[in-house]
């Protein structure tokens, strides 16, 4: 047991050493943010853990986990911070699993002036850089957009089939829909049906989403209109969500009472809005950021079949 403990440690400290190099020969910025926010997350998919301060000082009491640095980064960028990284501890209340531990390491970055289809090049680069020092076998990574690859799978097409078409598909594992709106279906779709479907020895980018499905990122028109944003698959899994990234507060506020509406039908927790957020995004500059999960990185490079074989001390143990 110790041998396996020492091991993933050394392992640990060659995926942050590569890391850092990687960002220091590209002279972008590492830095460090608080974990204990005033405001939480909206996203109604996303369960924070929260928590109160018991001493003197200004500001709320009740604080909240982050669920990532992304608004402290963009408040940051706000400021004229530059290309800035950060690779530190995230919490998220109710995920455990065979990919998913409560709390986790995330991998964050952003690039001023970028959208983000440069930076699909910028992660490809890194996860590249990493799997040579893994001695890692990583050929061509396809680039694919949202629509293609629902089709290449299902046959079905994200932005014109129904609702009830969509609702057939995932028959066989459920059988009340109430409550799940139509990004949540294309969801169900995608975790059902297209990602066990992957190749399990490939690299796979996705873009162009759904506007619907937008988040934090930008919305191109046209028709239909897409959000700029990608994830990166390896295999089935799910490693990297990256946007090029919205600076309009009043669209973004919308989007957020958008999240909120949905949480109060759901009953969930209402986290507060991050009005500092709100605040900087006018002086934020044009920008693309992405976010990585480092569990899942570390997984796929020593191909554990389990998130809790990388971690020294998993959920269950700590």
């Amino acid at each position: 047991m110790r041998v396996e403990i020492r091991q993933r440690l050394l392992e640990r400290a060659r995926i942050e050493a590569t890391i850092r190099g990687f960002f220091a020969a590209r002279a972008v910025l590492e830095v460090q943010t608080p974990v204990l926010s005033a405001a939480g997350n909206t996203d109604p998919n996303i369960e924070s853990f929260v928590t109160r301060y018991g001493g003197r000082g200004e500001g709320p009491a009740e604080r909240w986990l982050r669920t990532s640095p992304e608004y402290f980064h963009k408040r940051l960028l706000a400021a004229g911070s530059g290309d800035i990284w950060e690779i530190g501890p995230v919490f998220r209340n109710g995920e455990t699993g065979r990919r998913h531990n409560p709390e986790f390491t995330l991998l964050e970055w952003y690039r001023v002036g970028w959208d983000h289809c440069r930076l699909m090049d910028e992660v490809e680069a890194l996860l590249r850089a990493l799997a040579a020092v893994f001695d890692c076998s990583l050929g061509v990574i396809e680039r694919v957009d949202y629509r293609t690859l629902y089709l290449r799978h299902t046959g079905l097409d994200p932005f014109s089939a129904s609702d009830p078409e969509l609702e057939q598909r995932l028959s066989s594992w459920f059988s009340d829909f109430r409550g799940l709106s139509r990004a949540d279906l294309l969801d169900l779709v995608r975790t059902h049906l297209i990602e066990p479907a992957l190749d399990p020895s490939a690299a796979l980018f996705v873009h162009d989403f759904p506007a619907e499905q937008a988040a934090l990122a930008r919305i191109r028109p046209g028709d239909p209109p897409l959000a700029e944003r990608f994830e990166l698959y390896l295999g089935s899994m799910e490693l990297a969500n990256g946007y090029h990234e919205l600076g309009d507060a009043i669209e973004q506020r919308a989007r957020f009472d958008g999240d909120l509406g949905v949480r109060r039908e759901r009953g969930s927790v209402m986290p507060p809005i991050d009005e500092n957020l709100l605040s900087a995004l006018p002086d934020m500059p044009a920008c693309a950021g992405v976010a990585l999960g480092i569990d899942r990185l570390h997984q796929w490079l020593v191909q554990a079949v389990s998130i809790s074989e990388v971690l020294v001390f998993p959920f269950d143990r700590a």
